[in-house]
């Protein structure tokens, strides 16, 4: 497989051609059985060769491969090479069907009890000052908001304070540059997420209580909200409808900027230092891998993100990309359905302000959400659409088994570029009309085709090079000069 780097803004392989990557969390967190205290793990059953050849038929190119410091360093500077070797046959299954993946060390709530919904750190990582990690009694995320083993796990953590006389850090450092390691020449490699969602700790509770009060103030003073409006859903008992003047992207930003300083302070102060210490230690073992910088879990609202590029010994780390994460409000809830674009579009409008403050390639790392029937469709297509405006590349969150069968394949499954023999001008479904369109221009000759996924048998191709269709892939050969493509289905 040819390997891929960053140019600019965009990712190239080392053909030269920009590359596009349609793609899929892969992750596996563990589970309890009969009461053990220990996390089982089995990434190699759930993500069989089966389902990573459905995948690559279906126009995926590119997973998001979890895995969580508890599976590969379960005591203190013991590494589990079994669990990693189940993760390299994932791995292997990729490369084997043409698929890259990035290696994702998952978090959830800092870690995982049994009973409880977390996933992450090994249970010896967690200093919690006593507190315990409890159960959610209504949201699986509630830990965030106010659990106090989450907080006080997270500010140790952030804090680098020391078990059995060295810090946390260093025992996580040294864990990925033995992952790194493991990985740095397999073939399929794209890059490393150096962690999931990173949550500020104390503070990110005293965050929640500044957008519950920067909700009800905004209520209160705003004229565009209604109190007999709210009044009136309250009474009904339709909490959810409560939020519907908060597709009013601006309006929410209103609510939630309460936080920004206090994101801004953790974005530039512990997580800037944690980025830089991780990446050095990646490094130290490989310079193959993109280092991937997310945002923390309150910047998925769209609460501005902070943190500056990598540097890695005082450096700026070259092979860089941003891979933020956002959700609407709806996501977890069978309201989804009532996702709104506007809100969940501005959000990603703020993560494309970031990308242009970094000066990077982005790939949205999680995005997405279920629901029953298919009217929230229009919510994924109106993502995906926006998605293909920035030319940027995303991992839907996430493989469950029935997947396959549901509803949101039809738009999963869709034509889009795979590699093109230039820099990308623009891309586009019509879906009113069945019509993709590509345009780029291209600066001399390449030895390698364009080549477009596509989604089903094309009526009409028109394009201003010799092209063949390679069973699902669309090669184009073209020479130097502006492109415009368009496949009419």
């Amino acid at each position: 497989m040819k390997k891929i780097t960053v140019s600019g803004k965009r990712f190239i392989d080392s053909s030269g051609r920009e590359r596009i990557f349609n793609g899929i969390n892969l992750c596996d967190k563990g589970y309890y059985e009969n009461g053990d205290s220990k996390r089982i793990y089995k990434p190699d059953e759930y993500f069989s060769d089966e389902l990573i050849k459905t995948l690559a038929d279906d126009g995926f190119n590119i997973v998001r491969l979890g895995l969580t410091w508890d599976a590969v360093e379960p005591q203190p500077g013991q590494y589990d090479e079994e669990y990693l070797a189940k993760i390299r046959r994932v791995a292997d299954r990729c490369a084997k069907y043409g698929i890259y993946f990035y290696l994702d060390m998952h978090q959830d709530l800092f870690a995982g009890a049994p009973g409880c919904s977390g996933d992450g750190a090994p249970p010896w990582a967690c200093l919690t000052d006593g507190a315990k990690f409890k159960p959610e009694r209504f949201v699986w995320a509630e830990g965030y908001f106010w659990g106090k083993a989450v907080h006080r796990a997270f500010d140790s953590f952030w804090q680098n304070k020391s078990y059995k006389g060295a810090p946390l850090q260093n025992y996580f450092c040294n864990m990925w540059k033995h992952v790194a390691g493991e990985f740095a020449d397999h073939p399929a490699l794209f890059g490393f997420d150096m962690l999931n969602e990173p949550f500020p700790g104390t503070d990110g509770g005293k965050v929640f209580r500044k957008l519950i009060g920067g909700v009800v103030k905004t209520v209160l003073t705003d004229k565009r909200c209604k109190l007999s409006f709210f009044a009136k859903q309250i009474f009904k008992g339709n909490l959810i409808g409560c939020l519907e003047p908060f597709a009013d992207y601006s309006l929410f930003r209103k609510a939630t900027s309460g936080a920004d300083k206090l994101i801004n302070k953790f974005d530039t102060g512990y997580y800037s230092e944690f980025v830089d210490r991780t990446a050095s230690a990646i490094r130290e073992v490989t310079d193959n891998g993109i280092i991937m910088m997310e945002n923390s879990y309150y910047s998925n609202l769209g609460i501005p993100y902070s943190t500056p590029a990598v540097t890695v010994n005082g450096r700026r780390e070259p092979q860089l990309c941003f891979a933020p994460h956002a959700y609407d409000l709806m996501v977890d809830t069978p309201e989804y359905k009532y996702a709104s674009n506007t809100r969940v579009g501005g959000i990603f409008d703020e993560h494309r302000r970031s990308q242009e403050r970094l000066g990077v390639p982005l790939i949205v790392g999680e995005w997405g959400g279920q629901s029953e029937g298919t009217e929230w469709l229009d919510h994924i297509e109106y993502l995906l659409d926006k998605f293909d405006s920035y030319r940027w590349g995303q991992t839907y969150w996430c493989y469950y088994d029935g997947l396959l069968e549901n509803p949101i394949m039809r738009d999963l499954v869709r034509t889009a570029p795979v590699a093109v023999t230039g820099e990308i001008e623009s891309y586009s479904f019509d879906r009113e009309n069945n019509v993709f369109a590509l345009a780029y221009d291209q600066k001399g000759e390449f030895d390698e085709p364009t080549e477009i996924y596509l989604h089903s048998s094309p009526a009409e191709i028109i394009a201003d090079g010799e092209y063949e269709l390679d069973g699902k892939i669309l090669k184009i050969k073209t020479g130097a000069g502006r492109h415009e493509i368009k496949i009419k289905f």
